[in-house]
């Protein structure tokens, strides 16, 4: 009884100690370094406190660090040591006011950062393509709003003219800005350049030297941008190269990291499984890595493949590198091998002879459940699929690893034997719902939002299996069933029949279907058809095209309402097939597409472009509205004098930026040079401001020393440019 009365007291004397200690701000960095730098990284920090913890005291972030961290032990620490890592990780978010010196039972008393929200934080970076791993594209920030977007002028240009050999027509780069400096790519060379976020002036710009391996590159472009990796002392620059190499550049200088890989150069090609059958080195990317904590996951694109010269290619396995050393960690056959999971969906072994199958966008992340996801897209080739018989796992499908060892988790095929080009073409977007639901969000090109546990991969609604029509193309298989999710609905049109035919007058109604006699009139997934199909039709009409629906613009999403923000396109595609013949030892590839019109007008009723709000937490429509004003040669066509038509918007995809206040669109590549503000609630225009080109690169937000930016590239007009918005001073 004595020995246990002593345990308790000296148990007793250590809580009342551990509570006694005061908050070390210095001792949490050191805990910080060693526990929790390998997942998270201050910019994810700053980004994660402003979204979520504004307002509440500092007890309840103290009590969620302790649940959560470190990912792999959470509770493992003592209470004292989780109160220096709040200090340290307030501190690093900067916060108005200090928990040093604070007691745990003082936690109560300290609201995180106690000025106001109007006057918002001093310094907010944007640090991802996407905002952050969870790609939703979303930013608290509110000094620009309702009552003052309206006076948003341009603070600065950066022109692009003298990068790359020469002047770039199209940039649709992502800028992302730390430390108060942007990033981004220019020229088709793929230059990283720093720009100073207040002013515009140009820092550093490092230049890739790649002779065959660029000229050879299946893309040469600038781009989408870059990553960025920090361990609290080290700050990286991670872009990948149009001939496929990864460089590490210091981001104080833009000089090459010795110590990662070969003098800050990694050579992503050695290792990859080569197509025995090509000589040509058919893979590259043009989007930015993804890192988590210390890892760097790396995709794989290829020459789009309508006409591939072989069923065969260069498989597009994902793999994962250290960020100090460039080590090689693991690796993950999105086209399984020989005893892999998923091998038996490809019939006749056809995995060995088919190539593709990369994630060629970029990837989100979630640190807590230590998983990386992988939007994957098909096999070689876009329309025809004859010689890879089967469901084809993993392709066109949503794949969850553990992002530290490559293992698998779970996997959502939302496309069997995709010969449609509708490969999954956008960042999945990880929804923290206001009832505290964690789910994915998959947009994809046929214009279906699959949400998933992202956990578990486990439907939030039901996905049914339904009956699709099948193909009579000599030698192809088609499964016969896909995934339809009863919840949320399509968000943009699936299907061609009569009653989408552009009707706005009778004449014209005659004239559209005049345009689509030479072609099958697809109903959804209605497979491609020969050019010269014994029905006489030359192909079969798709909707949505190739182009999506949805692309890799993605959504933005809204965690204080539980609203997604979804960019579309309404355009039909001509899915027709010829023989391979002196092209290709591929059977069909494509053939003819010229999509039909009226005279110049799409032959579908609009809108042809699309924003639309889907309400995640019914899994319903809000609202839906056309992406721009009917065009003048629509508006002002010979058929249509007279006649009173709707908005119609266009037929490009929305880059769009979602803060505390506004939901931003611009109108995408082929767009007009207009940059809109958005109520979040109904859609209506509430600003629309000036560009000097139409918004290509996808918009985002930042404060530096106390001012909120909206920088996005511009392209259309003449060499491409990066814009900075801001409120007059």
């Amino acid at each position: 009884m004595i020995r246990v009365l002593l345990f308790m007291s000296l148990s007793f004397l250590a809580f009342t100690s551990a509570q006694a200690q005061n908050a070390s701000a210095e001792r949490g960095a050191t805990l910080f370094q060693s526990e929790c730098a390998r997942c998270h990284v201050q910019a994810d920090i700053e980004m994660r406190i402003s979204m979520n913890w504004l307002g509440k005291p500092a007890n309840e972030l103290h009590q969620k660090i302790m649940s959560t961290m470190p990912a792999e032990t959470p509770g493992s620490l003592s209470p004292a040591q989780y109160l220096d890592l709040t200090a340290y990780v307030l501190q690093m978010a900067s916060t108005t006011g200090s928990i040093e010196n604070l007691s745990i039972a003082q936690l109560a008393d300290f609201t995180i950062n106690q000025g106001t929200a109007a006057e918002g934080p001093d310094y907010m970076p944007w640090a991802n393509i996407n905002g952050s791993l969870n790609a939703n594209r979303y930013s608290p920030l509110e000094q620009i709003n309702a009552s003052n977007v309206k006076d948003l002028q341009i603070a600065w240009r950066w022109k692009a003219d003298n990068f790359g050999p020469r002047p770039e027509g199209l940039n649709v780069t992502s800028p992302i800005m730390v430390d108060g400096v942007l990033y981004a790519t220019a020229g088709t060379t793929r230059n990283v350049v720093a720009i100073d976020a207040e002013s515009g002036q140009t820092l550093w710009m490092w230049r890739p030297m790649e002779g065959e391996r660029f000229e050879g590159s299946p893309r040469k472009n600038s781009g989408k941008g870059v990553a960025y990796w920090t361990d609290g002392q080290r700050k990286v620059i991670f872009v990948v190269t149009p001939g496929y190499f990864m460089a590490a550049l210091d981001a104080n200088t833009g000089l090459p990291v010795e110590s990662f890989a070969d003098g800050g150069i990694l050579d992503l090609t050695a290792g990859l499984r080569l197509s025995p059958v090509r000589d040509d080195l058919d893979v590259t990317l043009t989007f930015p890595p993804t890192i988590v904590g210390d890892v760097i996951v790396v995709g794989a694109a290829h020459q789009v493949s309508m006409r591939p010269p072989h069923a065969d290619n260069i498989k597009g396995d994902v793999r994962a590198f250290d960020a100090r050393t460039g080590e090689l960690l693991w690796t993950h056959r999105n086209i399984p091998g020989p005893g892999d999971k998923g091998y038996d969906t490809w019939l006749n072994d056809s995995a060995l002879t088919t190539g593709n199958g990369g994630v060629w966008t970029a990837m989100s992340a979630d640190p807590e459940l230590g998983l990386i996801y992988l939007p994957v897209e098909a096999g070689t080739g876009d329309r025809y699929g004859g010689d890879r018989p089967g469901n084809n796992l993993f392709t066109t499908s949503i794949v969850a690893l553990d992002y530290r060892t490559g293992a698998y988790k779970w996997h959502f095929q939302h496309i069997h034997h995709d010969i449609w080009d509708y490969d999954t073409p956008s960042t999945p977007i990880l929804a923290d719902l206001p009832d505290g639901k964690k789910v994915l969000v998959q947009l994809t090109k046929q214009a279906f939002a699959f949400v998933l546990d992202r956990a578990t991969g486990e439907p939030i609604w039901e996905i049914k299996e339904r009956a699709v029509p099948q193909t009579d193309v000599p030698g192809e298989w088609t499964s016969p069933t896909q995934p339809h999710p009863t919840k949320p609905p399509a968000y943009d049109r699936q299907g061609v029949s009569d009653a989408d035919l552009v009707n706005f007058t009778p004449e014209i109604l005659a004239k559209a279907r005049e345009a689509v006699k030479p072609y099958r009139m697809g109903e959804f997934f209605a497979p491609p058809s020969l050019a010269t199909a014994a029905d006489g039709t030359s192909g079969t009409l798709s909707l949505p095209g190739t182009l999506g629906g949805s692309n890799w613009e993605g959504g933005a999403y809204d965690p204080d309402t539980g609203m997604l923000y979804i960019p579309s396109r309404t355009e039909v595609a001509v899915l027709s097939l010829v023989p391979g013949a002196e092209f290709s030892t591929v059977d069909w590839i494509q053939g003819p597409a010229r999509t039909p019109t009226v005279d110049g007008i799409p032959v579908i009723m609009p809108p042809w472009g699309r924003i639309t709000a889907m309400n995640l937490n019914t899994g319903d429509i809000d609202w839906t509205m056309a992406n721009a004003d009917t065009p003048e040669r629509v508006a002002n066509h010979p058929l249509l004098q007279g006649v009173e038509i709707p908005r119609t918007g266009i037929p490009t995809r929305a880059g769009l930026l979602v803060t505390k206040s506004l939901l931003f669109a611009g109108e995408g590549q082929g767009g007009n040079p207009v940059f809109r503000a958005h109520d979040k609630a109904t859609g209506e225009i509430l600003a629309e401001i000036a560009l000097p080109a139409s918004q290509t690169g996808l918009p985002m937000t930042y404060t530096q020393n106390g001012k909120q930016y909206i920088v996005m590239a511009v392209s259309g007009s003449g060499p491409a440019e990066i814009v900075a918005l801001a409120l007059p001073n």
